[in-house]
């Protein structure tokens, strides 16, 4: 069947009873003690819960705490299902999606302060900013989202601590002005880094286990314009380009590798864009859009399939865009096709179910090429493709109680072609538990959002401060009402 056939034919959820597997990605269906979900991404995490509920105000969100409080059942929350260690679900607990939460309640035009339910997607958010601000010539906009998938929710970026492209810029955290939670006790409590200033540490980037966060105040800027400039550069001059780009202006930037195996430039050299202030008198952004999502599938079939001449494709296609102008906002915007599973099992002949696996380690900067070397040679042994790698880069995030971004990082992006089988998930997690071996050996880290196949003792080494993050828990949630699959994962691991 032809690509755009297959699109126009099929979606993710029709495909289930041909792909038992796949669930559906980031949807449920009714089963006969709960409902099935799964992860929007990878699809590697098929968990009941007993029922979901979509509450669409504040009075319907503190009813389902309550009930869940005098029923003594647990909540997980999820919004736009891309976390993939199951942090949103809790097996036999009370699923609260939160996406129909996503009023705009004000946006304050003195300071650029947006006040937004957190069930609110990217594209949805700023859709809605620019329709408050039709006559404003100077109009504020979000200053940084996550990169990927444009379709997480703000309340979800809150609780993973995100980060996109930004260079000095720190995870989002440096973008929240306040928050509003409910907690265990059902109670609408006002967060800032004065008021209630330990919840605030704890629940950004506490992945929704201090309660449902209703409402976010995010800082905005104002909108600028951007020039985008695109180098093939070497690994071991990624960092220095970038920050030197940074300290020129530049906003926005990274480094995405090499990932042929075959070449002799594997995870060696790659292409790094930066996005610069222009002239604001002698420019206008460009009025075409950027990679549509049927164009991603394409390089994506090719990354799964030929990664020579993917790479090689998508080099032409990056290089072609160098010297276009840009909103600092909107060149942001991520292509992405969420039926990409059903889109590669259906038309690629591979010998078993396959997904894509995400993870994201960190290194100190000097310590990016001899990083990418061990990668390389890790990636060889076990014999698992990367189809798309990229280097960003972090700075130090002193807020949060549970940071990832402990100083100035390069951040190192894996998505990896794994089998969606038991043996294809044990191979997995073992090639990315030697991943963060090679990161903790040069002083880095991981990122918890993506998994849960750490070891302890890398668990511990990376985050130290994960006992006392239970025993926080515990003190603002005695009931543990808010709970997952990752939070009971952890506190068995560490027990």
């Amino acid at each position: 069947m032809e690509r755009r056939e297959f699109l126009k034919s099929t979606s993710s959820i029709a495909l289930v009873s041909q792909m038992p597997w796949l669930v559906s990605t980031g949807c449920s269906r009714p089963i006969q003690d709960g409902v099935v979900v799964n992860d929007a991404h990878a699809a590697m995490n098929q968990t009941v819960v007993r029922y979901v509920k979509k509450p669409e105000t504040l009075l319907e969100l503190k009813k389902e705490i309550a009930y869940a409080s005098r029923k003594n059942l647990n909540v997980c929350i999820c919004g736009g299902k891309h976390a993939l260690g199951k942090q949103q679900f809790a097996t036999k607990g009370v699923l609260v999606d939160t996406t129909k939460l996503k009023r705009i309640h004000s946006l304050d035009q003195e300071i650029g302060i947006v006040k937004v339910e957190a069930g609110i997607r990217w594209p949805e958010l700023m859709d809605g900013i620019a329709k408050l601000q039709k006559e404003e010539s100077n109009p504020w906009v979000i200053r940084q989202k996550q990169g990927g998938s444009d379709e997480l929710c703000i309340g979800g970026t809150l609780s993973a601590n995100a980060h996109g492209r930004g260079l000095n810029m720190k995870p989002i955290v440096d973008d929240i002005e306040f928050f509003e939670i409910i907690t265990a006790d059902g109670e609408l409590v006002y967060c800032s880094r004065t008021e209630n200033p330990e919840l605030f540490s704890l629940a950004i980037g506490g992945y929704g286990l201090f309660g449902i966060i209703y409402t976010v105040g995010l800082r905005l800027m104002r909108r600028e314009k951007l020039k985008k400039v695109v180098r093939v550069i070497d690994v071991n001059d990624a960092v220095s380009t970038l920050e030197e780009a940074a300290a020129n202006g530049a906003m926005y930037g990274d480094f995405q590798y090499n990932i042929d195996e075959s070449s002799p430039s594997f995870f060696k050299t790659g292409i790094c864009t930066w996005y610069e202030p222009v002239d604001e008198l002698n420019n206008e952004p460009i009025s075409e859009e950027g990679l549509t999502g049927d164009s991603w599938l394409d390089f994506l079939y090719l990354a799964c399939t030929d990664r020579t001449e993917g790479f090689d494709a998508f080099t032409k296609y990056s290089t072609s865009s160098d010297g276009n102008i840009y909103w600092s906002d909107t060149s942001q915007l991520s292509a992405y096709n969420k039926d990409f599973l059903s889109y590669i099992n259906k038309n690629i002949d591979f010998d078993a179910p396959m997904s894509l696996m995400l993870s994201e380690l960190y290194v100190p900067r000097s310590e990016l090429p001899e990083f990418m070397s061990k990668s390389a040679a890790i990636l060889k042994q076990h014999g698992i493709p990367n189809v798309y790698g990229t280097v960003r880069m972090i700075e130090e995030d002193n807020e949060t109680f549970l940071p990832w971004a402990k100083e100035k990082y390069a951040c190192i992006i894996f998505n990896l072609l794994v089998k969606n089988t038991e043996s294809g998930k044990i191979e997995a997690s073992n090639t990315f538990r030697d991943l963060i071996d090679a990161a903790i050996g040069l002083g880095g880290n991981y990122y918890l959002t993506y998994h849960k196949w750490a070891r302890k003792d890398q668990l511990l080494e990376c985050y130290p401060q994960m006992p006392e993050f239970i025993d926080k828990k515990k003190k603002y949630d005695p009931k543990s009402i808010f709970e997952s699959d990752w939070y009971r994962h952890q506190k068995k691991l560490i027990s």
